[in-house]
């Protein structure tokens, strides 16, 4: 393998070791046959400078795209062939994210079937499970989302009240969900339920796939302070599913949702920090127009944000090469541990500064990058006649970053006890 990155220094006969960040011939290989096929599909245009669509372009835009995606097999392109994927290796599926981060190109349809749950389902799933659902998730014929927080059971998930009871050859499901992302579109709900009250609460937890337009279901929108209401709260009464939507066995589902939880903290290794690296530069390029440059907090702010976003990359780089490497040391697992800590940190002070930089601009309805990409800035809206700027949206968005997929607090006790082994924290008897 000629990939390596060593972020320590380490002396051997007098020699410091170089970090090598070559990839394999056949993946740069790889890669221009990917920008090629984006040149060709993506927009006339596209890569020019100022590019942009008006509303009735993006409009069919949206609608085609996905279906290029599809024809071209680059949706859910490292899954098993046998389940519509294109089998592509690690590395392989590492360079598609690069180039389509490197062009700004949309690349999934549904984060919540292609990342979390379809990738739930090839580890644990039964086969009949993969072949219903995995083909469906990858032609984007079904939505999905996410039933894990209830209102006193967040950072403790393993407290969860929502129950499920098998009732013949179905499941009858009683509870409430809070936090569930985008599920006023879903489809179905992967859904972590208490399905033995006898066992202790970690044992006692079963992982569902239920369907959600049924009339035991009731979705409810939970509106922002931006006006924004992508996060929702369900309402189950005598909901069903089918007895076989388990998924990794009866009382197995606190490790099965563990798997979920690592998906989602362990996307985007080698492109995560793209975005927040776009941010810098846009925040770099306001601050030296409206002169807030010449403060030299505002510079040292700056500086500390592009030192942050390289050290994100770099340690990206780092989980890469354990992966293909199968190396795992105890440096390697810190960083999966803190991963999601040290970014969602980072952007949170970084949106701060944002504010700072653009002043009582910011409040402005056209604030922001023209691009409209910054998180939170294109989320559903409830509230009629409540216009908010992308950046206050952003700046909002920011604050949830550290709180959802794992709050701070949560992520460094976990780094104490289970990295570090600290003496764990006291728990209630």
């Amino acid at each position: 393998m000629c990939f390596e990155v060593d972020c320590g220094v380490h002396e051997e006969a007098g020699q410091n070791t170089v970090m090598d960040l070559t990839y394999p011939q056949e993946a740069e290989d790889f890669r221009v046959e990917i920008s090629g096929w984006l040149k060709d599909n993506l927009p006339e245009g596209w890569f020019e400078p100022g590019f942009s669509l008006n509303e009735e372009e993006k409009a069919v835009f949206n609608r085609e795209w996905p279906k290029k995606l599809f024809e071209g097999g680059w949706i859910c392109a490292t899954w098993p062939t046998e389940y519509g994927g294109r089998g592509l290796t690690t590395m392989q599926g590492v360079v598609l994210a690069e180039e389509f981060a490197r062009a700004r190109a949309p690349m999934r349809g549904d984060f919540f079937g292609d990342t979390l749950v379809g990738p739930t389902l090839l580890q644990w799933g039964t086969e009949e499970q993969k072949q219903e659902f995995l083909p469906r998730i990858l032609k984007g014929e079904i939505r999905w989302c996410q039933g894990f927080s209830e209102p006193n059971s967040g950072s403790d998930l393993a407290s969860l009240k929502t129950t499920a009871v098998l009732d013949g050859n179905e499941w009858v499901i009683n509870g409430q969900k809070v936090w569930t992302t985008q599920g006023h579109h879903a489809d179905y709900c992967f859904l972590l339920t208490r399905t033995d009250a006898e066992s202790p609460k970690h044992a006692g937890i079963s992982y569902l796939l239920v369907p959600m337009r049924q009339p035991g279901i009731e979705v409810r929108g939970i509106t922002q302070p931006d006006g924004t209401a992508e996060f929702c709260e369900v309402f189950f009464t005598d909901a069903r599913c089918p007895a076989d939507n388990v998924v990794g066995g009866i009382n197995n589902g606190w490790k099965v949702a563990n798997s979920t939880l690592a998906f989602e903290r362990g996307q985007s290794a080698t492109t995560g920090y793209r975005r927040f690296e776009e941010e810098y530069r846009i925040l770099a390029k306001v601050a030296t127009e409206n002169g807030r440059i010449n403060d030299p907090l505002i510079r040292q702010r700056l500086m500390e944000y592009y030192t942050k976003v390289q050290i994100l990359r770099v340690n990206g780089l780092r989980n890469l090469t354990s992966t293909l490497n199968k190396t795992k040391d105890m440096g390697t697992i810190a960083l999966g541990a803190t991963n999601k800590m040290f970014w969602s940190e980072m952007h949170k002070a970084a949106m701060e500064l944002a504010l700072d930089i653009f002043g009582p601009e910011s409040m402005m309805i056209d604030s922001g990058p023209a691009s409209g990409s910054w998180p939170g800035a294109l989320r559903d809206r409830r509230r009629d006649g409540y216009p908010v700027s992308a950046m206050m949206s952003s700046f909002f968005f920011s604050r949830s970053e550290t709180i959802w997929g794992g709050t701070s607090q949560i992520q460094r006790n976990i780094v104490g006890e289970r990295v570090l082994g600290l003496p764990k924290e006291p728990r209630p008897k």
